[in-house]
């Protein structure tokens, strides 16, 4: 039998990221075992059909501790230093500007598919990567978790780390539970570019379906990126989702053209469009024995605020944190720790996503109000911006510092 110190179990970005950290920041063997072939040498330009991520500016340092540089020739990415929030139909408008709050950036606008593959660890003595392979069982020892593979192999782990997404069976039969909570709503994900360049500006605009995200993208490296390249999250109800899906290209993109307006003229590309139906998703202990729950299995968000993929990518950093000369990484005070460092970060996060889809997604009269003044009073008001900026770059009081 194998056996390793931590073993992940899911090779997304945020299964190869805690294994980058692992790694850089701790003596510990580790093992990442993914169902998907992880090609090492997979260093693809973003594309235009490619799916993208909107990296907060706390997770773009975290990833630059680790040795991840964004926005170089292997890993493009596009700053995001304006975004205006509005309220389709009505006067609520805020204009935030990174300069503004000190920053060089809100964050990054990254292709997922080159994140993951400048994350991935490059083999090493501490490292193995086990993939096209799937954890078939799980059973908890005193002193480790003993895993089954679908290879007919087993693994013997003092730390098992669930980063698959909650797509494994493998959370539920060690005891994990998971609530979920329908919003009734789709997002459809697609790229598109615009007749005028995008000079570094993110949108938010809620409309009577739902909000409507534009991110600038790079959809291509260096000089051939045409600067008005967009990643678009459209919100709409399930029913209207499924006739998007099967509008033809014209109807798509006049009626995506309808909610998203002229800000940056008129569309001349639309991309392949992917649906996502969206629920808040929470796994009720993110800690068993010897078994730690991170990244979108241990919470899955609504994209209104571009919160869910970071939130995941602080588990990884907290959890490096706190496994930092820990003699036994599974043990009861180093998970225990962990769970009570990841509380209020994660209460406050999911708290101001979920409160913003009840906001902006009800058309009761006196919340229409009230939430036009609010946006209007943040555009006005520094303060209140300051707060809204710091929570949603990752450096809210919830959020713990940089510990190296």
């Amino acid at each position: 039998m194998d056996t390793t110190d931590i073993l992940i179990v899911g090779g997304g970005a945020v299964g190869c990221t805690l294994a980058t950290g692992l790694l850089q920041s701790t003596d510990y063997t580790v093992c990442l075992v993914d169902a998907n072939a992880l090609a090492q040498d997979n260093l693809s330009t973003p594309g235009f059909d490619a799916r993208v991520i909107a990296l907060a500016q706390r997770t773009v340092d975290a990833l630059l501790d680790m040795g991840i540089e964004l926005n170089s020739t292997a890993c493009p990415s596009t700053p995001i230093e304006h975004i205006v929030v509005s309220d389709r139909g009505f006067l609520g408008k805020t204009h935030l500007h990174a300069s503004e709050h000190q920053l060089d950036s809100f964050g990054q606008v990254v292709s997922i598919q080159t994140l993951g593959a400048q994350v991935l660890p490059k083999p090493q003595t501490r490292f193995r990567l086990i993939d096209e392979v799937t954890v078939t069982n799980a059973t908890q020892t005193t002193d480790a978790v003993i895993v089954a593979l679908s290879n007919g192999k087993q693994i013997k782990t003092r730390l098992l780390v669930l980063a698959d997404g909650g797509r494994s069976p493998v959370a539920g039969s060690l005891g994990f539970s998971r609530s979920q909570r329908d919003y009734g709503q789709t997002a459809i994900i697609t790229n598109i570019e615009m007749s005028q360049p995008h000079l570094n500006w993110a949108h938010e605009r809620f409309t009577e379906h739902g909000p409507l995200a534009l991110l600038p993208f790079a959809t291509a490296p260096g000089s051939n990126d045409s600067g008005a390249g967009y990643s678009v999250v459209w919100t709409l109800s399930h029913a209207e989702a499924d006739h998007a899906l099967l509008w033809d290209e014209n109807t798509f993109t006049d009626r995506l053209q309808q909610a998203i307006g002229y800000r940056h003229g008129y569309i001349v590309k639309t991309g392949e469009r992917s649906a996502y139906p969206l629920s808040l998703q929470q796994t009720d202990d993110c800690v068993r024995h010897r078994t730690v729950v991170v990244g979108n299995g241990a919470q899955a968000l609504h994209p209104i605020a571009g919160q869910g993929f970071n939130l995941g990518l602080r588990d990884v950093i907290d959890l490096v944190a706190v496994l930092k000369a820990q003699v036994d990484p599974g043990a009861f005070a180093v998970l225990n720790q962990y769970r009570k460092e990841r509380e209020a970060d994660k209460l406050a996060t999911i708290g101001l996503t979920d409160g913003l889809v009840t906001v902006f997604s009800n058309h009761y009269w006196p919340l229409v109000v009230g939430r036009n003044i609010g946006l209007l009073a943040m555009d006005y008001c520094q303060s209140l911006a300051t707060h809204f900026v710091r929570q949603t770059t990752g450096f809210g009081p919830a959020t713990r510092p940089f510990r190296h």
